[in-house]
């Protein structure tokens, strides 16, 4: 993986009138990682993927894509695919044309019929766009993002509407561009997507980066947790724990193996046990939700 970014961003500002949507936001994307842009709504990411991507102006701060300006859009745009939530297109093309069409207007070199063929729409392709249902359209949209296999990807929303087995599709054919050394940015509200996929995370908050990096990284910010109930009543609490308003019993720890094992000889010490146990790492869903309370 190159240490030139493929996406530099420094000092950027985006504001509408007096709303101050993105504020001095400064990060970089490396060229073949896979790197997810989260947040709450109203947190500034789609004006921030907005301006990456070259469709609006940063009101100051500079926004570098492949070492160019975004909106530079003859040297830059050929080299990128944008898969939105929504798409454009016209619903009286066909399927074949829509891939056509966005092919001619990219400058990117590919075929229909390879494109139709990763996202399972072969059979589709004489069938107008109108006529498609939600998750086809999503796979359209998929199609016109990877034609040509741009070297910087962009994702928003990609799995909304899509059953099991297009998801997994999806994710394949994604597996397959970074093979081949495409960079993808990636926005989602399935958060499970991004814990699984990203290389780093950027989790915006109130116009700028509440925390930046790996998945463990972001993680190890906030305790593991183990919750339990127990079989009889225990001359005095284990270590650490805290009753719940639910009745059961909570320890919030940084070294998960060490404190439930404490736990569980605690329990044979004192001749009872722990029932409806549940222990686990931290996930990315629970450093979201801490947000909203600091």
């Amino acid at each position: 993986m190159s240490s030139t970014p493929v996406i530099d961003v420094e000092h950027l500002n985006v504001t509408y009138g007096d709303f101050h949507a993105v504020k001095d936001l400064s990060f970089q994307v490396r060229r073949g990682e896979l790197y997810a842009l989260l947040g709450t709504n109203g947190a500034g990411k789609t004006s921030t993927l907005e301006t990456i991507e070259g469709h609006r102006t940063a009101s100051s701060g500079t926004v570098r894509v492949f070492g160019q300006s975004p909106r530079d859009r003859r040297d830059v745009r050929p080299r990128m695919g944008v898969m939105l939530q929504e798409s454009g297109f016209s619903p009286d093309l066909t399927v074949r044309e829509s891939v056509r069409l966005i092919g001619k207007l990219t400058r990117r070199v590919d075929t229909v019929e390879r494109v139709l063929g990763i996202v399972d729409l072969t059979r589709k392709a004489r069938t107008k766009v109108s006529q498609l249902s939600g998750g086809e359209k999503r796979r359209l949209d998929f199609a016109t993002a990877v034609y040509g296999a741009p070297e910087l990807v962009f994702l928003d929303e990609p799995t909304t509407g899509l059953d099991i087995q297009s998801r997994d599709g999806l994710w394949d054919a994604v597996d397959r561009l970074r093979e081949d050394g495409s960079t993808i940015v990636l926005t989602t509200h399935y958060l499970e997507e991004a814990q699984q996929r990203a290389d780093r995370i950027g989790l915006m908050h109130n116009g700028t980066f509440h925390r930046e990096g790996t998945v463990a990284e972001l993680t190890r910010t906030l305790p593991s947790t183990i919750r339990f109930t127990l079989s009889a009543p225990a001359p005095a609490l284990p270590p650490q724990a805290t009753r719940e308003s639910d009745g059961r019993f909570l320890i919030e720890t940084f070294d998960l193996p060490k404190d439930l094992y404490a736990l569980l000889h605690w329990a044979r010490h004192h001749g009872v046990e722990p029932l409806e146990l549940e222990a686990g790492p931290t996930r990315l869903d629970d450093v979201f939700r801490a947000i909203g309370s600091e």
